[in-house]
């Protein structure tokens, strides 16, 4: 089932992803009433991280930013196949975001609107969230970006 959601995705050239598989013990989304919550989502297209590495080191700022659009849409992915249908969402509520950063890097907070940014453009109003940045040292696979989402469900 596609809706209102999966065609603004399909206006930016997107498509929703296969949910990615669980790399360790957890689910990558449960539903507890009418919210949904993501396991963290890295950036893996096709199976695999298209890159590794500290962003402000081996990774830039701009490449960063796209891997976290890649990371929401992802979790949007997640929340679908618990919730049925992304046209059920109320709102995001939250957004957390893990950087691997270089010892001098700052700019988290610009590398994860990435993420926000295609949660704002897919969902409108509803997509607007609260939200943290937070650099690391490291991350699962190497990888450069980690992002989860809380939504909340229309009711049923």
């Amino acid at each position: 089932m596609s809706g209102r959601v999966e065609a603004a995705l399909a206006e930016l050239g997107l498509t929703l992803p296969d949910v990615v598989p669980p790399l360790a013990a957890y689910q990558p989304a449960v539903r507890s009433g009418v919210y949904v919550y993501t396991a963290g989502q890295l950036p893996i297209v096709d199976g695999k991280l298209p890159v590794t590495g500290k962003v402000g080191g081996e990774v830039t700022a701009e490449e960063a930013h796209g891997l976290a659009r890649i990371c929401a849409l992802n979790a949007l992915a997640a929340v679908k196949s618990v919730a049925g249908d992304l046209d059920r969402i109320a709102r995001v509520v939250k957004v957390v975001g893990f950087v691997a950063s270089a010892p001098d890097f700052t700019g988290q907070p610009g590398v994860l609107n990435g993420a926000s940014e295609l949660l704002g453009r897919v969902l409108g109003d509803k997509g607007v969230h609260a939200r943290s940045a937070v650099g690391v040292t490291v991350l699962p696979l190497d990888s450069p970006v980690e992002v989860e989402i809380q939504v909340e469900l229309a009711q049923d």
